[in-house]
């Protein structure tokens, strides 16, 4: 009698662009829930949780708030990391969004100081340690579902797409805010208005949650399962084996994070507080600017999958160092046409040119059985050590010299150190080679999949 093997159905593989698309979506469902709080710490926390504070102090107190995410979203990487190295990158993004959405929901249902006192703070920074833990995973595991999906000559751009998520989360939060603000009456917009935009997450997790339940598994993974190469513990071997891309990837970082956040934090409270601009101005600045990202960032992309993702690193970190100064000067001179140029100069040219490439670099940097984990881990904690300090570093140069010039500064060193970081440290860039691996393949830094 003779047995055969049932061979399992083959899986469908979906068009790069559907899954980058899908990524993309649900990046931006993601970011928009992580952003809008951050909008809501510069514009209306500091009197609803920290009242008892005087204004510097509760914008600081406000920030390190904000901080507290920056903590959470390494250890948010390194579990759903291994999980993604060990039982599939879909099933951690579609936990990543439901965790996420339900966070930023509960926020809108939290009393104010008024209510329950010093809970009430307390409280805020334990959700906002739950969103950062939900995007430590869903960075990771969007970008390489986009990547292991893409052919190998168009990877950057593909991978970007979950980039774009950050600009179009931005405007959807910027815009949410804006209009609570611009609509709702002060009185009524500390009382309920604010609670608005978080409680709209909730519709976000449902669409989120679809998209996610809907995009087929990593080929690469599928493909690691199939001849027996997941590994058991994937930090064990990022910690032991892969030091060197885990230090090149925090710190290129320093670049993006840092004229980011001073574009969509610093400048939405020292635009008004200390240039007597118009909050509404600045918010339609923030919103146009952001809209025109979602764009530029895959444009930039593309380039880079043509000169290679490092030398590109490096012409925008220079590019950023170029522009530091011209950006607050723009911004300084609080007319319309210069703050809105100041925006666009910020984040669609220097902070796309240093952000568009970013997730193909870094997943380059680490193999496929240890990409998740690895990728997440080097962006978040870069993230926690390059972006956290922004606003507050920020704030503090501002109070102590009285002018923006010093943060310009902070900015041209932050792309200096980034640029010399990728240029000495970073590995040359490769052909990337079509042989067929090793069943076990010896864990250095050479295993990477070399795509920069």
């Amino acid at each position: 009698m003779s047995t055969t093997r049932s061979v399992p159905p083959v899986q469908k593989k979906p068009s790069p662009a559907k899954v980058a698309g899908a990524s993309f979506i649900g990046t931006t469902i993601e970011w928009y829930d992580y952003l809008v709080f951050g909008l809501a710490t510069v514009l209306v926390f500091n009197p609803l949780f920290f009242p008892t504070l005087d204004p510097l102090a509760g914008t600081l107190a406000g920030f390190a708030t904000l901080a507290v995410a920056f903590l959470a979203r390494p250890l948010g990487g390194l579990v759903f990391g291994h999980f993604g190295d060990r039982i599939g990158r879909k099933k951690m993004l579609v936990l990543s969004v439901v965790m996420m959405g339900s966070g930023t929901f509960a926020v809108g249902l939290l009393p104010t100081y008024d209510a329950i006192g010093i809970w009430s703070p307390v409280l805020l920074v334990v959700l906002r340690f739950i969103q950062g833990f939900a995007v430590g995973g869903e960075w990771g595991g969007a970008v390489i579902m986009s990547l292991e999906h893409a052919p190998a000559d168009r990877r950057a751009f593909f991978a970007s797409f979950p980039q774009s998520g950050v600009p179009a989360g931005t405007f959807l939060s910027t815009g949410a805010m804006f209009l609570v603000t611009t609509v709702v009456p002060e009185e009524q917009l500390l009382s309920w208005g604010w609670r608005v935009p978080f409680l709209c997450s909730a519709i976000l997790i449902v669409i989120g949650l679809y998209l996610r339940l809907h995009v087929t598994e990593s080929p690469e993974f599928l493909e690691l399962q199939e001849r027996g190469d997941v590994i058991k513990v994937p930090a064990r071997e990022i910690f032991a084996a892969h030091k060197r891309a885990l230090v090149v990837g925090m710190l290129c970082m320093l670049a993006p994070n840092t004229i980011f956040y001073l574009a969509t934090t610093f400048f939405l409270s020292y635009g008004p507080v200390n240039l007597h601009l118009s909050r509404h101005l600045v918010l339609t600045a923030l919103l146009v600017a952001a809209a025109v990202e979602v764009v530029t960032l895959p444009l930039f992309a593309m380039i880079a999958d043509r000169t290679g993702a490092k030398n590109f690193l490096i012409a925008g970190c220079a590019a950023l160092a170029i522009g530091a100064f011209p950006v607050f000067l723009l911004f300084d001179t609080g007319t319309v046409v210069g703050v809105v140029a100041a925006f666009l100069l910020a984040l669609p040219v220097l902070h796309a040119s240093v952000y568009g490439s970013i997730a193909c670099f870094i997943a380059a940097l680490f193999p496929p059985r240890v990409r998740y984990t690895g990728s997440s881990v080097a962006y978040h904690l870069g993230g926690a050590v390059t972006a956290a300090p922004v606003p507050i570093v920020a704030t503090l140069l501002l109070a102590e010299f009285g002018s923006s010039l010093t943060i310009a500064g902070y900015v041209i060193l932050a792309a200096v150190v980034c640029g010399l970081v990728i240029s000495l440290l970073a590995p040359a860039p490769e052909r990337e080679s079509h042989a067929p691996r090793a069943t076990r393949r010896t864990s250095d830094d050479r295993a990477a999949t070399p795509i920069v």
